[in-house]
């Protein structure tokens, strides 16, 4: 008898290999991603330079890269994930986010990165959640990269309210001196690691601190995008 864990997780039917999570076929049903700026995810005309929002007002980043659009089947798998204790579905959401990267690893558009940091949880709803999404998130990555991964480099000074039911003027408010930098960084290259992005504040902040410890660059990795 298959158990869950061998079994696809859109489909349920069985896998050849377990920890792939999700089959080939379901791969392939996957909504096909629009032609999006490399620098923020948002739509754009050209895929391979900045749109013209980023040149108006570069992000603090030279790179944004994400799986999938935030929406079905993907964003249900994202909501399991992160508010149904299972945590099982870093490995299959972490590999799909891989084969992502991949694409623009070889297109010769990004570099592997040195560093990977994860977006942390105040001490409060980590114990509520009793896990970190995009910590689970970057441990498989770190190993298939061979990247380092310092889950404690940053960390939330403060609890805050949550993002969801703010507008954008807010969650930027919300977020202000809520996440430190406690790992020398300089001359290296960062990727940072969270599970959907939105408005971006979250990333906006964490951004802020990064480039102040003279990174050589940041890239921005997630499992969805908002557009």
């Amino acid at each position: 008898m298959f158990t869950l864990a061998s079994r696809c997780w859109l489909c349920q039917q069985p896998l050849q290999l377990a920890k792939h999570g999700i089959c080939s076929l379901c791969l392939r049903q996957l909504p096909i991603i629009p032609v999006c700026c490399p620098c923020c995810g948002l739509p754009s005309g050209d895929a391979g330079q900045a749109c013209g929002r980023c040149q108006l007002k570069p992000p603090g980043w030279q790179a944004l890269i994400f799986a999938q659009l935030y929406q079905p089947p993907i964003s249900t798998l994202l909501l399991r994930f992160k508010f149904s204790s299972v945590p099982e579905l870093a490995v299959p959401l972490a590999r799909l986010f891989l084969m992502r990267w991949l694409e623009r690893w070889r297109e010769g558009s990004v570099v592997r990165p040195q560093i990977l940091l994860s977006i942390p949880l105040h001490l409060r709803r980590y114990r509520q959640r009793g896990y970190n999404q995009s910590d689970l998130l970057a441990h498989p990555l770190a190993r298939w990269l061979g990247c380092e991964y310092f889950p404690a480099a940053l960390q939330r000074q403060r609890a805050t309210p949550p993002q969801q039911q703010l507008s954008e003027r807010e969650r930027k408010r919300n977020l202000q001196r809520a996440f430190c930098c406690t790992q020398r960084l300089a001359g290296k290259h960062i990727a940072l690691i969270d599970d959907v992005i939105t408005t971006g504040s979250t990333i906006s902040e964490v951004a802020k601190i990064l480039n102040k410890e003279d990174i050589a660059s940041l890239q921005i990795w997630c499992i969805c995008r908002t557009l």
